[in-house]
């Protein structure tokens, strides 16, 4: 991916709190927790990380969302702290490459495309 010095920085906000439909003891670790805890400190150039309680998609697995200034926000569910860890770091570059957050339909990580939560617009200044 091209250098993009010229974009301002994006965030991927985590769920921390996010269970994915499982019983978690107390002092048990949160699939959103684990989740955060497996992307940090392996974001892409111009993504921050940042841990977020509860994203309101309890029943929707564990959720996301990605947003930077002036850009669209994406909210996305059903991911597994295991397996989507790529699908993560590949959407949030595409994300920070963009000039507005939208990115392309057919350049979207196939998970992006059928578990987005939410779009919401950029405020206007």
């Amino acid at each position: 991916m091209k250098d993009l010095p010229d974009r301002p920085p994006a965030e991927l906000l985590i769920c921390t709190t996010c269970r994915r439909g499982q019983e978690v003891a107390e002092d048990g670790t949160r699939p959103g927790a684990a989740l955060y805890e497996a992307l940090e400190g392996s974001m892409p150039e111009g993504v921050t990380l940042r841990a977020v309680e509860c994203l309101q998609n309890c029943e929707g697995g564990c959720t996301v969302a990605l947003r930077g200034a002036g850009r669209w926000t994406y909210v996305f569910g059903n991911l597994h702290e295991a397996s989507d860890l790529e699908v993560l770091r590949e959407g949030a570059a595409k994300y920070h490459a963009s000039a507005n957050g939208l990115i392309p339909w057919r350049e979207r990580p196939q998970h992006f495309k059928k578990n987005c939560v939410a779009r919401v617009p950029p405020m206007e200044g």
